[in-house]
């Protein structure tokens, strides 16, 4: 079996997903001993051996909907934001604080993935909304990549996740070089999904507990407010742009 909270696994979070992972095998009764961080994340997503991860809400609506089930969705509690939702911020050097969108349409974004929901499916909607194009792209990786890329003038902007936003400001000192200049709208938080073939009621009741018993400030840590059940529909329903 597989298991692995890998989305938003960094060196300050890792102990504490594992602590994570292990409340939730003690509530299950069941599963691996520790988190996989080293397959891929496609081949994790799916696998038939997959007990528990975490996927983006582009992969699960693009791909992974009818091959995986889903079990939960995380809630940050973030202020403003639906529960079990969250949005990307869009970010730019402080140099370039207060810029009116449309001046990014001819500078170079940093993209972290193709098939991301917060660093470019919500950021076009957002242009789109706006009468706007994205114009120049570089592809980075990852969030933090992107962010980086930014801070470091090798990209203009970036649509950052904003729960990987709250934790660049925390950890990462480039990020007081970054500030903020839109929020997209709301969308659905990144599922939780187990193979095909498990059923998701025990899998979600073990994390829901094992979110219960994190201390209060462990859950700051991680950015879990608690978990919500969330259907396949909410996530197929929103907007898929054109690929990149």
């Amino acid at each position: 079996m597989i298991a692995s909270f890998g989305m938003y696994d960094r060196p300050e979070t890792a102990a504490l997903n594992d602590r994570l992972w292990q409340l939730t095998r003690e509530a299950l009764g069941d599963g691996p001993a520790t988190l996989d961080r080293e397959t891929p994340l496609w081949d994790i997503w799916q696998s038939p051996d997959l007990l528990l991860a975490q996927t983006c809400g582009m992969p699960y609506r693009t791909r992974l909907h009818g091959t995986v089930t889903l079990v939960a969705t995380p809630d940050h509690g973030f202020d403003g934001v639906p529960e079990g939702h969250y949005c990307s911020v869009i970010v730019t050097r402080r140099a370039d604080a207060g810029a009116p969108l449309e001046t990014l349409q001819t500078r170079r974004m940093a993209v972290n993935d193709a098939l991301s929901q917060s660093g470019w499916a919500a950021p076009v909607e957002h242009f789109r909304a706006a009468g706007l194009t994205i114009g120049e792209t570089v592809e980075t990786g990852s969030h933090r990549a992107s962010a980086k890329a930014v801070a470091e003038g090798r990209a203009d902007w970036a649509a950052l996740d904003l729960l990987s936003w709250e934790m660049m400001q925390r950890f990462d000192p480039f990020a007081a070089q970054l500030t903020e200049l839109a929020r997209t709208a709301p969308t659905p938080a990144l599922p939780f999904i187990t193979a095909q073939t498990r059923d998701p009621a025990p899998i979600r009741d073990a994390l829901a507990c094992a979110i219960a018993a994190l201390a209060p400030d462990q859950r700051d840590m991680l950015g879990l407010a608690g978990l919500v059940v969330l259907s396949a529909d909410a996530y197929l329903a929103v907007p898929t742009p054109a690929a990149r």
